[in-house]
């Protein structure tokens, strides 16, 4: 068997859209599975929508996510010579025709089939006429479709889908001013790139037939075809604005982990067995075809939440500093000062245990991003009233000789509480706001411990006020 080649192919249209991510991913996948190529390839021929910067949230959203592609990227618009060349090929070997038809006589005859009521699918009478009739006159290249008969495809995802070849058009190729079509120029690349699994959404399922006239017209071998399930919004209809974020780098500014998202859209509309969390690795010797399924995808952010917590929790920690600077900078955050990583990275093993994006993680990580004294929020001031004021100044000289060990702190501050006939919460939700000025941080031990003895005495000092 030839080695797998797999591509992308989007459009540069200004943002990656999550569903041409996941077919990114899918791509992406299967190629690493069976040791092929994944490939990418920049549909840039509409040259009036085309914009630098597009072509660099595309390169931004795959390098974020981790695909990284084989080879240099592909651009289709500087190709236009090739795909030309195909277009006359199939001129010459009598496959397509010139067709002189105007805009108005396409217009007439399908006002013509309406009012007769039959189909509007336009014949060209050009397709048999003699050359030596030609007039000289603007033409576009059509190729000829088969008028009688069925066209089939056999979809790895799919099944087998007939078409009667009645029902397709001979298709333009070629444009009267000289530019390929999309179906011309999709084609030609994906021959000449050696694409050999074309992985891509269903609703392009429809080109299929009419894209392989042309690889058989050149006598070329077709792909392997798999149209998988489009995205859906959780109310079962196309995933849009409405939904919330569509576009990969919004996922990246909210704060999730490349992690979370692969897994995640990984499982939409592909799944191994029972399994909802995986690694990469996992993801790369389990993916195949046969585990994607026909039915529509719906989003769920619950559960893309859900994952990406638990990738965040089995990250390692440079790992994890190191996406939650590129975080801070995509959100347009300033970055972590070296004071501020250093604490954060004695921290994490206390905080990414219950953080499902980065900015939650950040929140609980205040006791160490922020400067004493701290301005405690509004739940924190109730906490510190004078009568917890009272007992953290009760506590404050017993810290100062403690030893600084978990079991210490636990048996401390136990004891304390019960000479105050305190149940723990009660003394430990003034030693949080003291702390950290937050009502939810990690637990007070943790807090403790990373801070240390003597930036702990300080904060506590903050709020009472009692000399050391």
């Amino acid at each position: 068997m030839s080695s797998v080649v797999t591509r992308i192919a989007p459009s540069p249209t200004g943002f990656m859209h999550i569903g041409t991510a996941r077919t990114a991913l899918f791509n992406w996948l299967y190629a690493r599975a069976t040791g092929g190529q994944f490939l990418l390839r920049i549909e840039d021929t509409d040259r009036a929508r085309y914009a630098p910067e597009a072509v660099d949230a595309i390169l931004q959203g795959m390098s974020w996510l981790g695909l990284d592609h084989d080879g240099d990227v592909v651009s289709q618009f500087e190709r236009v010579p090739r795909h030309r060349e195909v277009a006359l090929t199939l001129l010459e070997t009598g496959m397509a025709y010139k067709c002189f038809a105007t805009q108005d006589d396409i217009a007439a005859f399908r006002e013509a089939a309406r009012a007769a009521g039959t189909s509007t699918l336009y014949r060209s009478p050009w397709r048999d006429t003699d050359p030596a009739t030609h007039p000289d006159a603007p033409f576009v290249i059509r190729i000829k479709a088969p008028q009688d008969g069925q066209a089939v495809i056999e979809d790895a995802v799919q099944g087998r889908v007939t078409w009667a070849n009645e029902t397709l058009d001979d298709m333009i190729l070629l444009r009267s001013d000289g530019t390929p079509t999309y179906m011309l120029a999709v084609v030609v690349d994906d021959h000449d790139m050696g694409v050999t699994h074309v992985i891509r959404g269903d609703d392009h399922l429809s080109n299929a037939p009419r894209q392989a006239l042309i690889y058989r017209a050149m006598g070329w071998p077709l792909p392997v075809h798999a149209h998988i399930p489009l995205i859906l919004g959780p109310d079962g209809k196309k995933l849009s604005k409405r939904h919330g974020a569509t576009g990969v780098e919004e996922y990246k500014k909210m704060g999730y982990p490349a992690a979370g998202m692969r897994n995640y859209m990984a499982r939409l509309g592909w799944s191994h067995g029972d399994d909802e969390f995986f690694t990469d690795a996992q993801a790369r010797e389990w993916f195949d075809l046969d585990g994607i399924t026909k039915s529509a995808a719906r989003f769920d952010f619950k559960k893309l939440e859900h994952l990406s917590g638990q990738h965040i929790a089995v990250a390692s920690d440079a790992d994890l500093l190191d996406e939650i600077a590129a975080f801070l900078d995509a959100a347009g955050a300033d970055p972590l000062t070296d004071q501020q990583k250093n604490g954060l990275g004695r921290a994490l093993y206390c905080l990414k245990d219950r953080a499902k994006i980065f900015p939650e993680l950040l929140e609980k990580a205040h006791f160490v991003l922020s400067s004493r004294p701290f301005e405690p929020d509004e739940k924190s001031a109730k906490a510190l009233n004078s009568v917890s004021i009272g007992i953290l100044k009760d506590l404050t000289p017993q810290l100062q000789n403690a030893s600084w060990t978990r079991s210490d702190l636990e048996e401390l501050l136990t004891t304390f509480a019960e000479s105050k006939e305190l149940s723990f919460g009660k003394l430990a939700q003034p030693l949080r706001a003291a702390l950290a000025g937050r009502a939810i941080s990690p637990s007070v031990y943790d807090m403790m411990l990373v801070i240390g003895q003597a930036e702990t005495l300080d904060r506590l000092t903050d709020v009472t006020g009692a000399p050391q």
